[in-house]
């Protein structure tokens, strides 16, 4: 469905990428391994990581390159919890099944903290978000979000910003109030995705770029996935190509809706003004139903996103299309130089629940719907526990209900777009 690549697009993580962006391998013979992982994105090398270090023989397989896709493009923001937040979740499992979910969640902050340290390599880490509310009635929302998670999930980790303390936290007149969440933080995913493979391939896993799997079947002993140069025999199989999924599981693919989302990256600030932008040093992401989201990087450049279609499309021009939204957020950046600008495809379920789970010998996680960093991490421990022999967590996910788009991508992107203008008109009154 989409064109991939040999060659990362010119985001801002890959411009500044220190050195070469290591290349890896292309498959060109037959291979026998305990499970075959294919996707290079965080699902596919969070589950490869923790089946290596287990002991597992693993093999990942990559069309383009490692975090070609929504891994390496992202606004680098880790914040705890799911695109959908509870509400479907509890409708599904009970709020007793539900609590287990999220303390999983929970449990990928902390990981998320200290996986780098543990294996020697830096991702650009540093703590702390605030969700940002623009509307009297979504300060509510942040006030009613607080309570909930407090008393039904025992969260401690957020606290109430109202208005007059705001200039504290960020150099902004667009917001009411905010929750600023100790428990998230941003980074740069790029180095993160090579920094996973690095430990990967030190644990004694095989990971292969530029190596699509034209298709994959069942047999006997387990599956084949063949490329155009070689295949891969495995025990265990596990799809983690979210968006991209495209042919290669025809079922699969129909429960996702891929969604253009788009970014810029500003010239580098002067490290006053940047610093002013975001006292703390948090990120924020509003909670407008098409939020804005943007953090300082540690070159002091403005990282802005927020943007998206249900068409799939990207603008031409992102930074003009982008710029907009920056400049309403700050206006003390009017007119400041842009130097980069992008974009992708998230994988969006009709629930924006994520859609993780097994059937026989065949495990997949997808439909993150916007919002990956922590949760392909935790649904990575879901498979890989369940892989190893305790199916507890992956379980409560197959409780969750992501049924097919109606009509398939051809006629959900338009009825998508249709909603989406609606609830724009909603952030707006």
């Amino acid at each position: 469905m989409f064109k991939q690549s040999a060659q990362h697009i010119g985001t801002y993580y890959a411009a500044t990428y220190p050195g070469s962006i290591p290349l890896r391998p292309r498959l060109q013979e037959a291979l026998q391994c305990d499970v075959l992982i294919i996707g290079g994105g965080f699902s596919g090398l969070h589950t490869a990581l923790r089946l290596a270090l287990a002991g597992k023989k693993v093999v990942v397989l990559e069309a383009s390159r490692l975090a070609w896709a929504a891994s390496g493009r992202n606004g680098g923001q880790a914040l705890p919890g799911w695109s959908c937040d509870m509400p479907p979740f509890e409708k599904a499992l009970g709020l007793e099944r539900a609590r287990r979910l999220w303390d999983s969640m929970v449990w990928a902050a902390e990981e998320m903290r200290e996986l780098p340290e543990r294996h020697n390599f830096g991702i650009d880490y540093r703590t702390g978000a605030i969700y940002t509310a623009v509307l009297p009635r979504r300060v509510k929302q942040l006030q009613e979000s607080l309570e909930e998670a407090e008393q039904k999930y025992g969260y401690s980790q957020l606290s109430f910003i109202p208005k007059h303390e705001l200039p504290e936290w960020i150099a902004s007149p667009r917001y009411l109030a905010a929750l600023h969440d100790s428990g998230a933080a941003h980074l740069n995913p790029l180095k993160l995705a090579q920094g996973l493979a690095d430990a990967i391939e030190k644990a004694g896993g095989q990971i292969f770029e530029q190596s699509k799997a034209l298709d994959y079947r069942e047999t006997a002993e387990g599956y084949v996935a063949r490329t155009e140069a070689g295949e891969v025999r495995s025990d265990l199989l596990v799809l983690a190509c979210n968006a991209y999924i495209d042919r290669l599981d025809p079922p699969l693919a129909k429960r996702l809706l891929p969604v253009g989302s788009y970014q810029v990256a500003t010239a580098p600030l002067d490290p006053e003004l940047a610093r002013s932008l975001f006292p703390r040093g948090t990120c924020a992401i509003d909670n407008q139903f098409v939020p804005d989201y943007f953090r300082v990087t540690p070159d002091n450049r403005l990282l802005f996103g927020g943007g998206c279609t249900y068409l799939g499309g990207i603008p031409k021009d992102v930074p003009a299309a982008t710029r907009p939204y920056l400049e309403r957020v700050f206006p003390q950046l009017r007119g400041v130089q842009i130097d980069y600008g992008w974009g992708g495809h998230i994988d969006c379920t009709m629930h924006r629940t994520p859609d993780v789970g097994r059937s026989g010998q065949k495990y997949w996680l997808q439909g993150f719907s916007g919002h990956g960093i922590l949760p392909t991490l935790a649904a990575a421990r879901a498979v890989s526990d369940a892989i190893l022999g305790d199916a507890d967590l992956l379980e409560l996910y197959q409780g969750l209900s992501n049924p097919r788009f109606p009509g398939g991508n051809l006629l959900a992107a338009p009825i998508e777009a249709v909603g989406k203008a609606w609830y724009r008109l909603r952030d707006v009154i």
